[in-house]
């Protein structure tokens, strides 16, 4: 990615402003170099981060909208009992659940890597 150039801006005058135009000169000078990256801190970690510079896809749509194990089950022995249908039911929700935690995640860590530079 081809990054923009800048160029240096210059030191606000000490003299012949007044405290309040110093003060608005100073204040732009510095956002400036901000949103630019061009402040010269090591590692740029106060630049801005442009949404132009973002390329992270969204996640693909949720499989998980809700819970289809019921959990009706059986009664033997005055305990309940899961079916074999309840049980598959609930494996299905929690892969359906973990595949969605999945693409979050890697949403996450693209943008991560996208904002780190």
């Amino acid at each position: 990615m081809a990054r923009a150039r800048y160029v240096a801006i210059p030191p606000v005058p000490l003299t012949g402003l007044d405290a309040a135009q110093a003060q608005l000169l100073s204040s732009l000078k510095e956002n400036v170099e901000l949103l630019a990256g061009i402040r010269g801190e090591p590692g740029a970690v106060s630049a801005a981060i442009n949404r132009a510079i973002l390329r992270v896809s969204p996640p693909p749509d949720q499989t998980m909208t809700q819970v289809t194990a019921r959990g009706q089950g059986v009664t033997l022995g005055g305990a309940g009992v899961p079916t074999i249908e309840d049980y598959t039911r609930l494996v299905s929700d929690v892969q359906r659940l973990a595949n969605d935690v999945t693409n979050l995640r890697t949403t996450v860590e693209v943008l991560i890597k996208q904002l780190r530079g």
